[in-house]
């Protein structure tokens, strides 16, 4: 495992910060989630393979078991806003005194200071005030999310992983832990950055009438004569003949220049005549970019990603993608792993952390955790 022998502490929290862990234990990082005590809520798909330990972060003694903690962890994860760690008496200054090499991943919708700092938002909100909403919807219309990917999970989990894994490459030589502000807002932003960097390229008009947002004929999804749906990315001019041909217009004088509204009009007609698989079928053989809108059970039951092995069925009976990417050496963890029960862990990780069971009863008995989590 890459990331085998790495001690990542998670407090936890919501989506982003279960998910930027869920990327570490993945790959082979020990990833210790703090949680409440009692807090016996359903287990989530982002908590597979990972350990719990409930404490009570309202008394002494349960501070005192997360100090312990991460004096020996490499990083730590923490999604509150800001100062609430520090209130807690576990802020970097003083967890970063007792172990120098710590890697403090700090992720948050607006960042760790600025005028909006201390406000709440969703992914919505961070995506709004980073520009990339605006970009986001259909001519005409008003923009529109896409769920809750953008911030919550690409510009917060991921790049907060990305973050944590170059101070620790950094950590390789100067032998120093760092804090990491990641945040979703000028996370989401940072993906955007290529759209903002060429907006006279791909976002010169409003949106929707953009060669990528809806205003392309050759980029855009038509619905087939069963009411499903097949997606079209022939945006260069040997995908797009392709795309002419497939459909019965090749030698009809079409082009990429002419008006896309009405070729698009031209395109949906002719797509409804078919089912979804029946063009699947008739694309097979044409180098188009012509596929067919699969939900996540028929993306596993594809033959390509079955070929792969991309899917596993999850503890809740869905499918849920594998690690990725695959490497050539470190392949990320493909064996079911279980779900951690609240306090599961409580002793068996304090203990693997050097501390007596007789320490253990004393914090116990000081309210560092619960009776009914002492498993």
């Amino acid at each position: 495992m890459a990331l085998k022998g790495l001690c990542v502490i998670e407090m936890a929290g919501l989506a982003p910060a279960p998910f930027c862990g869920m990327l570490l234990s993945d790959f082979g990082a020990r990833v210790i989630r703090i949680d409440r005590p009692g807090a016996n809520s359903p287990p989530d798909c982002l908590d597979h393979g990972k350990e719990s330990v409930a404490v009570n972060l309202k008394r002494k003694a349960g501070v005192t078991v997360v100090r312990k903690l991460c004096k020996k962890a490499d990083v730590l994860i923490e999604p509150f806003r800001p100062g609430v760690m520090e209130k807690l008496g576990l802020g970097p200054k003083l967890l970063m005194s007792e172990n120098p090499r710590l890697i403090y991943a700090r992720l948050t919708g607006y960042g760790q200071h600025g005028s909006m700092a201390q406000k709440a938002g969703h992914d919505i909100n961070y995506i709004a005030m980073s520009g990339v909403l605006s970009k986001l919807g259909r001519r005409g219309d008003k923009p529109l999310p896409p769920i809750n990917l953008l911030a919550d999970f690409a510009g917060g989990g991921l790049l907060c992983a990305y973050g944590i894994l170059t101070a620790l490459i950094a950590r390789s030589t100067s032998n120093k832990g760092q804090v990491i502000d990641a945040n979703m807002l000028e996370g989401s932003a940072y993906l955007a950055s290529w759209l903002d960097a060429t907006q006279g390229f791909l976002l010169h008009n409003e949106r929707g009438r953009n060669l990528l947002d809806g205003g392309s004929a050759f980029y855009e999804t038509y619905q087939t004569k069963d009411g499903q749906y097949v997606a079209v990315g022939a945006i260069e001019p040997q995908f797009y003949a392709a795309l002419l041909k497939g459909l019965g217009l090749e030698g009809k004088g079409l082009s990429q220049l002419d008006d896309q509204e009405e070729q698009g009009k031209l395109f949906a007609e002719i797509f409804r005549t078919k089912t979804r698989d029946e063009w699947t079928e008739v694309f097979k053989d044409l180098d188009a970019c012509v596929t067919p809108v699969l939900d996540v059970t028929e993306a596993a039951e594809h033959e390509h990603n079955k070929s792969r092995n991309s899917f596993k069925m999850n503890a809740f009976g869905h499918f849920q993608s594998y690690p990725a990417p695959q490497l050539s050496v470190d392949q990320g963890i493909r064996d079911a792993r279980p779900h951690p029960v609240n306090g599961q862990h409580n002793r068996s990780v304090l203990s693997d952390f050097g501390l007596s069971e007789e320490t253990i009863d004393d914090l116990e008995k000081e309210g560092a955790f619960s009776s009914g989590s002492k498993l």
